[in-house]
């Protein structure tokens, strides 16, 4: 398979199953993808490709430069997996305790390892520079791409494609859209600092719950009261732990959740309101509160051009068979955001799900999986992209 020529797209299928199944079996955290990683330079180099690690982290870089002068293009895959045991019942469910692919990167290591093998059989008749970007640790803030663009990745480049094969969409489909796409993840930690005491005494206690039950009620009216109702945002508070006895007054209480937004107004609004209410609420009932707010992955915004291109170049790269969608706005974050931050890019959904080959679980399940004719639908993605904006006229 490695050494092929000119092979067409549809033949590199069973490879992509292969290492697919292969990432499958031997999945590793985020910043840990030491084995991944070394997967996939061995691959790159059997391709032809000049291979470069990244400094900051188990990344690696395919670099493929045409015969002819022209664009430069970055394609880009994750490769980091999940703490969650897989309960799948199939040969190729993960071998290793507590961790597995539950979010599809295994697909998309696979999809671009196609790619670099597509485009270095036609090394010759290439117009441009393509750079093959396998980044680590997208499941884990502050992320993997920060990192790789610090190094210059994207230095030089004109766009930047990446995609997510996505179980909630049917296969046979793939989505885009241009603008906001996928939310900002920020996170914030609340500790309520009380006085702790007997509960059948509590005019002499400060109880840190109750000052936490109303700051809930209080963080929960953040985004009805505050955020233009025309401008989606959540606010969600996942966790309240406190108290050890129910006839003692807990002396801490600790809260936790996530903000989510697609614009930087409404996400500095949001920071702004959770700073006030968590300064002056549990002060109320005479508690301390300390607030540590972690600024997650901003927005993904897509090229207004870029997103045109795919609707433009998906129907005819993948025929009538795949429907061409615009996706709504979703709310899970992507660090991809970082890259079209930097460049014109787009971000791409293809539909992974199908009933009849049990691809029916969400991401972050532990019994999902995705139909794997998905990865022949992202890589003629991948390639009619790429292929379009190569074959442009670099500006001058």
């Amino acid at each position: 398979m490695d050494n092929m020529e000119q092979e067409p797209i549809e033949m590199l299928q069973p490879a992509m199953v292969e290492w697919r199944r292969y990432l499958h079996q031997h999945p590793e955290l985020s910043y840990q993808e030491r084995e991944t990683s070394a997967f996939v330079a061995e691959k790159l180099e059997s391709f032809g490709l000049e291979v470069r690690r990244s400094e900051s982290g188990y990344g690696v870089i395919g670099i493929l430069k045409g015969g002819q002068p022209g664009k430069t293009v970055v394609l880009r895959a994750d490769m980091d997996a999940l703490p969650i045991q897989d309960e799948k019942e199939c040969d190729y469910a993960s071998q290793k305790s507590g961790v597995m692919h539950a979010c599809g990167h295994d697909g998309h290591t696979s999809i671009l390892l196609a790619a670099a093998s597509y485009y270095s059989s036609r090394r010759n008749e290439l117009r441009g520079e393509v750079r093959f970007l396998f980044q680590p640790a997208e499941e884990v803030c502050p992320g993997g791409a920060l990192g790789m663009i610090g190094e210059g990745v994207l230095q030089g480049a004109d766009a930047v494609y990446g995609l997510h094969l996505w179980s909630t969409l049917p296969i046979g489909t793939v989505a885009s859209a241009p603008g906001p796409l996928m939310a900002s993840a920020d996170e914030f930690f609340i500790d309520i600092i009380g006085k702790g005491g007997h509960a059948g005494m509590p005019h002499r206690t400060i109880d840190s719950i109750a000052a936490g039950a109303a700051l809930v009620t209080q963080l929960h009216s953040i985004i009805s009261r505050f955020v233009d109702p025309l401008q989606p945002a959540v606010l969600s508070v996942g966790t309240i732990q406190g108290g050890y006895a129910q006839n003692v007054v807990a002396e801490r209480c600790r809260i936790t959740g996530t903000v989510r937004a697609y614009d930087t107004e409404t996400r500095e609004l949001l920071k702004r309101r959770v700073e006030e209410m968590v300064a002056s609420v549990p002060a109320a009932y005479g508690a301390e509160s300390k607030l540590d707010y972690l600024m997650g992955y901003p927005p993904l915004v897509n090229d207004e051009g870029e997103a045109a291109r795919f609707f433009r170049e998906a129907p005819a790269a993948l025929g009538s068979s795949v429907r061409v969608e615009r996706i709504e706005k979703q709310m899970p974050a992507e660090d991809f955001a970082y890259y079209v931050k930097e460049i014109p890019g787009c971000f791409m959904f293809v539909g992974a799900g199908n009933p009849e080959k049990n691809a029916i679980y969400p991401h972050h399940h532990a019994k999902f999986d995705f139909d794997e004719e998905a990865m022949l639908h992202g890589l003629k993605l991948m390639i009619a992209m790429t292929d379009s904006c190569l074959n442009e006229a670099k500006a001058e």
